[in-house]
């Protein structure tokens, strides 16, 4: 194929495009897969919007405008072309949201992200449910979860994003940061504030949740396995004492422990079924774990000598330095440059301070103003996991 074709798929964009090409086509990605989690799928119509959007050829908005032309004009309607024209539009629109940096992590913000996923898609986008829900799940055999009441939905985002707020994530190591990310987002969603679209604005607000921390989120999971995450998520808030089956969220924390630890733990959404079929040739473990026969592959836990997880690891030994030398700690310049027995500041921002910060490590005390006079620097939540992991190594 010939450069000025493009490629076929967005795997070989990842693989091979430039960095730009690249990072449109983690977004365009993950945006398309996330219409799994409610049984749809993109026209391929929108796949090549998104081809000639991630080329260059056109803008984000002139997609935007090619999809409404697109719809509007179809004279003949096929009897799924609602559903396509929902995950088109709502592809669009989280492509959009991912390729931005900006993020307000408030209940206002988690409703403005429903808001903007599915402007033009849904009548009641961005507006909170005004009446109770229930879903029948596959993985529950038909049973639903216990979604919130809806009269405290605005109270119970308010408390959960406050208490995560308050929370200081820089104690934790990076198994225990799994486990309570897995908790975080498994409340937020549990509360399902809205009639539809719940799971795709989780994920959303979930992906820039973890990019605002340092962690790159840029990996095709969201993409290829966003059913699992929907299961997983359901798993995690569902409880039946009569069938002796209490919220379980293993199966979430395989997830989150492949995103951001880079583990290869085997992701089967059979596997979260409740009392499977005896065909489907799963076999019991303890109150609610299945496994099939032969035994599913292990999850790849730590059994040897620990070492810091894959994704927090870098291969540059000058940002851990650093990020050593800083530690809890708030520091200029100067301060880090005597910490580290360096005199050249040039050389210092060039191998150790941009390079932290590029890599999510580091973070300015004042982001709005790098040149403040009173301009400090300090570890990102990855970089304290970071920080944390060396310091376990050394003991």
């Amino acid at each position: 194929m010939s450069q000025n074709q493009g490629y076929l798929d967005f795997d070989e964009y990842i693989r091979q495009g430039e960095p730009s090409k690249r990072e449109a086509a983690y977004a365009w990605s993950t945006a398309i897969g996330l219409q799994a989690v409610d049984g749809l799928k993109t026209s391929e119509y929108l796949n090549e919007l998104a081809r000639r959007n991630i080329e260059g050829e056109i803008t984000i908005e002139e997609v935007g405008k090619l999809l409404d032309s697109y719809y509007e004009s179809k004279t003949v309607r096929e009897p799924d072309d609602d559903d396509k024209e929902e995950a088109d539009k709502a592809s669009k629109n989280i492509k959009k949201i991912l390729s931005v940096k900006t993020f307000d992590f408030s209940t206002n913000g988690y409703i403005s992200i429903h808001r903007r996923i599915f402007d033009g898609v849904l009548l009641r986008a961005g507006k909170l449910r005004n009446y109770d829900i229930t879903k029948k799940e596959w993985v529950l055999r038909g049973d639903t979860v216990s979604y919130l009441n809806w009269e405290d939905l605005r109270r119970a985002l308010d408390y959960d994003i406050q208490q995560e707020k308050s929370f200081d994530l820089a104690q934790l190591s990076m198994e225990e940061f799994v486990k309570h990310i897995c908790q975080f987002v498994s409340g937020i969603w549990q509360i399902h504030a809205f009639g539809e679209g719940n799971t795709r604005t989780t994920a959303v607000f979930t992906i820039q949740y973890l990019r605002s921390l340092g962690f790159e989120v840029d990996n095709d999971l969201f993409a290829k396995h966003s059913w699992y995450f929907r299961n997983a998520l359901v798993r995690a808030n569902y409880t039946n004492y009569q069938k002796k089956i209490t919220a379980d969220t293993s199966f979430l924390e395989r997830f989150f422990r492949n995103l951001l630890m880079g583990e290869n733990n085997e992701l089967k959404n059979r596997y979260m079924v409740i009392n499977p079929p005896k065909e489907w040739g799963l076999e019991t473990i303890g109150q609610d774990k299945q496994r099939s026969t032969p035994r599913q592959a292990p999850d790849k836990y730590p059994t040897s000598t620990r070492q810091v997880p894959d994704k927090l690891k870098t291969k540059n030994p000058d940002i851990e330095r650093l990020v050593r030398v800083i530690g809890g700690q708030q520091l200029s310049v100067k301060e880090m440059l005597i910490s580290l027995g360096l005199k050249d500041r040039e050389n210092f921002l060039d191998v150790y301070l941009s390079p932290a910060i590029s890599e999510g490590y580091v973070r300015l005390l004042y982001p709005e103003k790098p040149h403040h006079p009173r301009q400090k620097y300090l570890l990102t939540v990855k970089g304290s996991l970071l920080f944390n992991e060396l310091i376990n190594l050394e003991n």
